[in-house]
Parts: C-alpha cells; sequence; structure tokens
C-alpha cells in the first residue's frame, strides 16, 4: 500500500487531520447517491410495459398474452442476467458494466420505434432491454452497498431500493401523457434517451472500491485493499447457485421472492392499469395511481431498510407478505370508474409494502453466504422475475380467457400467505446473535 494511500486512510480515520475537517461526509454516501441518479435513470424501462398493452393491441392486434409474453421475457431475463452481472462487475468494474447496460437498453428501446412484428417487441423489450435492465438490477444495489459499507448496510439498501420507485414516480405521469396524447413511440424514445443520459454520469462520478480512493468502507475499523480483478465471472456465478442450491435458505428466499415478483413486477406493475380501464378508469389516472405506490415506495422500502439494521429480517418478511396478500384479496372490490378513497388506501397500503421485502432479503443472503452474497442474491433475484415474468405473460392470458383479472388478484393473495409461512421457516445462521441479522 502505497504512502498515500495510507495517510489517506488515516485521514480518514482520524478527525483531527486537515483532510477529516474538509470531508465531513464519507465518501460512500457519494458513492450511494450516484447510484441512486443512476437507478432513476434506469427505471424508465420499468414505468412503461404497463402502458403499452392496450395501445399495442389497438395498433397492431396483437393479444395480451402475446404482448405479456414478451414482457415476460424481459422480466425473465431482467433476474438471469443479474448473478452473472454481479459476478462480471467483480471482473471487469461497476462502472463499466453499468455504462455498457444502460446503453443496451436505451438500443433496445430505441429500436422499438420501427418495429410493425411481434418478434421484434420480443427482440427489442423482451431480449436487449432485459439483457440490459439485468445488469442494472438489484444485484447492482447490492454490490455497492457490500463494498463501500460495512455499518448501516440495511439502510443503504433500503436507500437504494427506493429508487427504482422514485424513477417510477418521475416518469410514470410523463410516459402515460405521452402514450395519450402522442402513442407509445414518443414514450419508448424517452426511456432510451433517460438511460442514454446516465450513462456519463456513471463514467465521471462512480468509483468500484473504497481503496480507488484511499478509503476505508463507511463504518470499517481497517483498510480493505482492493481486490483482484475476478476472473470466470460466468464460472463463478455457476459455482456460487451450485453451492447455494445445497442449503436450504436458498430455497426459501428463492421461494419467497418468486412471489414477490409475481405480486409486484408482474401484477400490479404490468396489468394494473389495464385492468384499472377496463373498469373504465383513464388511463392517466390508473397511472398516476401506480406513481403514487411510487411515492409511498419509497417511505416503505427506506423504513424497511432501518428496521432490518435493528429486528430479525426473517420476522418482517413475514409481516410483509402477509399484509400484501390480505391487500390483494381486496382488490377487486376496489377498481371502479374513479378513484375513490377505499382504492387511495390501498394505494398507499400496497406502496409502503411494495419492495420492502428486498432489505430483509438481502440481510438474509449476506447472513448466510457471506462475500457470496451478492451473486447468491442475483439468483434469488432471478427467481423473483421468473415468478414476475410468469404472471405478466398468464395475466394477460387469463384476461383473454375469462374478461377480467379477478382470478389472478385472488391467486396472488393465496400465494402471498404461502411466502410469509415460508420466510418464518427460514433458520438463523448460527453463531448470529441478537435481533439484528446484519450488522
Amino acid at each position: 500500500m502505497t504512502q498515500t494511500t495510507d495517510a489517506a486512510a488515516t485521514a480518514e480515520d482520524n478527525p483531527s487531520t486537515p483532510t477529516r475537517r474538509k470531508r465531513r461526509i464519507h465518501r460512500a454516501w457519494y458513492v450511494a447517491a450516484v447510484t441512486f441518479v443512476t437507478i432513476i435513470g434506469a427505471a424508465a424501462f420499468r414505468s412503461l410495459p404497463g402502458l403499452l398493452i392496450d395501445p399495442l393491441h389497438e395498433d397492431f392486434g396483437w393479444s395480451r398474452g402475446t404482448i405479456g409474453a414478451a414482457v415476460s421475457v424481459n422480466l425473465a431475463l431482467y433476474g438471469l442476467t443479474a448473478p452473472f452481472a454481479a459476478a462480471l462487475m467483480d471482473r471487469f468494474g461497476i462502472r463499466k458494466v453499468v455504462a455498457v447496460a444502460l446503453t443496451v437498453i436505451a438500443l433496445g428501446s430505441g429500436l422499438t420505434y420501427w418495429m410493425t412484428a411481434a418478434w421484434q417487441l420480443m427482440l427489442c423489450w423482451g431480449l436487449l432491454v432485459g439483457l440490459g435492465s439485468g445488469s442494472m438490477a438489484l444485484a447492482f444495489a447490492a454490490t455497492v452497498t457490500n463494498r463501500w459499507f460495512t455499518e448501516r448496510r440495511g439502510l443503504v439498501t433500503g436507500i437504494l431500493t427506493a429508487a427504482s420507485a422514485s424513477g417510477q414516480l418521475i416518469f410514470l405521469p410523463v410516459l402515460s401523457w405521452m402514450v395519450e396524447e402522442h402513442s407509445w413511440r414518443p414514450a419508448a424514445v424517452t426511456v432510451a434517451l433517460a438511460a442514454l443520459a446516465v450513462v456519463p454520469f456513471v463514467w465521471l462520478l462512480l468509483r468500484d472500491h473504497p481503496a480507488d480512493v484511499g478509503l476505508k468502507p463507511y463504518g470499517a475499523k481497517e483498510f480493505v485493499p482492493k481486490p483482484p480483478p475476478a476472473t470466470g465471472a460466468a464460472r463463478r456465478a455457476v459455482r456460487v447457485l451450485l453451492d447455494a442450491a445445497r442449503t436450504g435458505p436458498f430455497w426459501l428466499l428463492a421461494g419467497t421472492f418468486a412471489i414477490c415478483g409475481a405480486s409486484t413486477n408482474g401484477l400490479i406493475q404490468t396489468h394494473f392499469v389495464p385492468a384499472a380501464h377496463d373498469e373504465h378508469m383513464p388511463v392517466q389516472a390508473a397511472a398516476s395511481l401506480l406513481a403514487v405506490i411510487g411515492v409511498f415506495d419509497v417511505v416503505g422500502t427506506i423504513a424497511s431498510g432501518w428496521f432490518t439494521d435493528r429486528y430479525e429480517a426473517r420476522r418482517l418478511l413475514a409481516v410483509y407478505y402477509a399484509l400484501r396478500g390480505v391487500s390483494l384479496l381486496f382488490l377487486p372490490m376496489l377498481l371502479a370508474p374513479s378513484v375513490r378513497p377505499p382504492m387511495i388506501f390501498f394505494i398507499v397500503f400496497y406502496g409502503l409494502d411494495w419492495v420492502a421485502t428486498v432489505p430483509p432479503t438481502v440481510a438474509l443472503c449476506r447472513e448466510h453466504y457471506g462475500e457470496d452474497s451478492a451473486i447468491v442474491f442475483g439468483w434469488v433475484l432471478a427467481s423473483h422475475q421468473v415468478g414476475a415474468a410468469l404472471v405478466a405473460f398468464l395475466g394477460g392470458v387469463a384476461r383473454d380467457a375469462f374478461g377480467s383479472y379477478d382470478v389472478v388478484w385472488y391467486a396472488s393473495g393465496a400465494l402471498c400467505a404461502v411466502a410469509a409461512l415460508m420466510a418464518l421457516v427460514i433458520r438463523r445462521r448460527s453463531g448470529v446473535a441478537g435481533a439484528v441479522a446484519v450488522a
């Protein structure tokens, strides 16, 4: 370690040094802020699928099942790419992987402007946007948190998870207005431009590891050298999966998170707007309700991170899934042509619970799998997106078959009850003391 690096690390520790007086906020918080803004910029692609179903059905005559299949490919690749992206970040660095991912998202979304056939939707929105967004998945937030923080990990995970909801809040009203007033093509171009706009921001401001700037991770007592690039990223991702698959907690976490994805991205995010429109609610009103979910999602996820630093993660998960299941059982009775107080209550309640499951799930991965936790979480996230993909597709098929989404709401509510029971079965790792699963 060079003298410059040692001096920087010492200055960070010693409040009496001039460097410390100038930098009262640890660099880790700036990196977290850059990550937050990056995820916001990339969140535009998550706001669009639910707005595309009716316009594409009207413009091209494609069935909702066909459109839902393209969305399901997107969601599945979003999850299946994540563990390999986490390993690639260890090999090539966070900046390079994220910059390439944003460019692929922009390419896939921009090319949809010229599509005329369903296979092109599968290729552009399903394959390209799915692969790019998978590399921008929550494994990105987990990797940044693991490298830059040893304290406040639950809180930081909650904040970074909330970034996606913040992006949804920003983009949904704008994109829904564009779809209503100018068709879906300008909305697709907006998503492409939003992804491209974040690329220079990432390249100039994001740093891969605290050692790159001569600092210790936030809360660490000792300087942590930057590890050498990890070769064989794909092999490592598969090896970590095979090792984790031999343990019970992995399957319980994967199962609960699959239900989480089914009841959020696959269900509400994809089908809420068309379901509300079936009840003659204006599209912009329904999209605005999803944006309100984003508002309370920020509050709920950050609060969940705070709770995760203090309470047992598996019990938090059980509570979150149980409450979500109950709320979904009431939703069919609340959909109406206008927005009424009971619907507002559902939106607030559901928003607080939307991705509150992420901080305790990340904490349990870290508790059980240590240094491999980011990759393990990537695989758990893959199950989340597989669950989302199945419901995105089956929800469209159910709507075509039954003329409504009621059976999908009820089935998802029942699945959430199963997830609550599964969370309680997750055993605590021996040697972890107290109620806090992660320091």
